[in-house]
């Protein structure tokens, strides 16, 4: 039975998002057949509110909703366990999403006290569902390896693929191929996987269970890749894998690297990896209307470096941020810095790059640290933060409520304000509604 004032606070998201009633009355009490958490790793509010502009057409007089915007139906807290204060890291957020159970920072779906937390794929394996993770960091990355195993310290990363390998998912797709032992495919070959080391063999996906790791650690940003929807693509493939199984999955997609972008306070390298984000959440989208026995649920293990849009300038003293700024720049500060010409005008190159004419005091901060590229990096990502009127807090995380979206059956359960360990209890208490069923593939 819900409280007045969550029943309030229910009926406000359905009157202030129109889409909340025709996805409501998808909920129905008919079990749900496959579940999708997508998480996007260090997405705070202002990191969607920063999007929404970023994706706007100029041209028009209305500003256009993201995908994200129609199906916003709550608001979710995101402390770790009080021994590690107000502010998590992704391994306990990872875990209360995964398990529904607050850790102690850096503690992958374990507990001092409680040891292994079960998670919500070991449910979904004991009702017969399939299951699957999609990431664009290394498999072993904290969130990952939340829903896929246990392990008390998050960056042992070797360690914890070995575990992951021990009790693998049936569709596994992202980096970390560095991890990847002789043994781990022998053992994954005998028990019927198709093992995937280059992009272009993501199409030529043949078993139903596949193991897919393209890069040595972490897969390219969107904004610097030959494919700028990785993320997006992976998530198309695993669809299409995991919808072969009858009983139904349990599928796990994180946009990884909205984080890595926003602990770097590279607002353009973010604005890529959420448009990569959004394009994946259509897939998705996209499959549930045919596939409407599907819950979906999007939300963010935490916000990440305390982004803020816009400030007043001098002399009038108007508000504004710049997306045209962000929208003109092609590639990171790294890789603009990585493909630098030691013989052209490096001043015009600059310029070029970053879409307008540098200022003496610009190119003076760009010309003192030719030699030191990491330096140089800041140096640029600072020119672009000054331009575009963006702020930013922190390089690190921050204790701010994260967004809740869902969509499909039952996803009422996940309206109004809650915890993060709600969302893993909700999602873990649905996929134990299922009939337990023993899949024919």
């Amino acid at each position: 039975m819900l409280h007045p004032a969550q029943r309030y606070i229910v009926l406000l998201s359905l009157l202030c998002n129109p889409f909340a009633f025709l996805y409501a009355a998808q909920a129905s009490t008919k079990p749900v057949k496959n579940i999708i958490i997508m998480i996007g790793d260090g997405m705070g509010v202002s990191m969607t509110s920063a999007y929404r502009y970023y994706q706007d057409n100029p041209d028009t007089p209305e500003f256009e909703a993201s995908l994200f915007d129609r199906f916003l139906v709550g608001m979710a807290s995101t402390h770790p366990e009080p021994v590690s204060g107000y502010v998590t890291d992704s391994a306990a957020g990872g875990t209360a999403l995964a398990t529904g159970y607050k850790t102690h920072n850096q503690m992958v779906s374990t507990h001092p006290h409680k040891k292994k937390l079960k998670t919500l794929l070991e449910f979904a394996q004991e009702q017969g569902k399939a299951t699957g993770v999609v990431v664009t960091s290394q498999l072993p990355h904290a969130t990952p390896a939340a829903f896929l195993t246990h392990h008390p310290k998050r960056f042992e990363y070797q360690k914890i693929m070995d575990k992951i390998m021990e009790h693998p998912a049936d569709v596994m797709l992202g980096g970390g191929l560095k991890y990847l032992k002789s043994q781990h495919e022998q053992k994954l070959q005998k028990q019927g996987y198709q093992i995937l080391k280059t992009w272009k063999q993501l199409n030529q996906i043949k078993s139903s269970k596949v193991l897919g790791l393209f890069t040595p650690v972490a897969l390219n940003k969107a904004i610097d890749a030959v494919d700028p929807y990785h993320l997006t693509h992976m998530t198309q493939a695993a669809l299409k894998t995991l919808s072969q199984h009858k009983s139904g999955f349990v599928l796990m997609i994180e946009g990884s690297q909205i984080d890595w972008a926003a602990h770097s306070n590279d607002i353009v390298t973010a604005m890529h990896e959420m448009q990569d984000f959004e394009q994946a959440l259509q897939q998705v989208l996209t499959f549930t209307k045919t596939h409407p026995d599907t819950l979906v649920v999007v939300t963010a293990d935490h916000a990440t470096g305390g982004l803020s849009l816009g400030k007043s300038i001098a002399p009038n003293y108007h508000y504004h941020w710049d997306a045209d700024q962000i929208r003109r720049i092609q590639h990171s500060p790294d890789y603009i810095v990585q493909h630098m010409p030691l013989n052209t005008p490096q001043r015009a190159y600059f310029a070029k790059q970053l879409g307008f004419p540098l200022k003496q005091t610009y190119w003076q901060q760009i010309k003192a640290h030719l030699k030191d590229k990491k330096q140089l990096v800041s140096i640029l990502t600072t020119i672009i933060n000054e331009e575009s009127n963006t702020g930013w807090t922190t390089h690190g995380h921050t204790g701010d409520d994260v967004q809740v979206f869902a969509f499909g059956k039952q996803s009422q359960l996940f309206h109004g304000y809650q915890k993060n360990t709600d969302i893993g209890r909700h999602l873990i208490n649905v996929v134990k509604q299922t009939p337990h069923t023993q899949d024919a593939s």
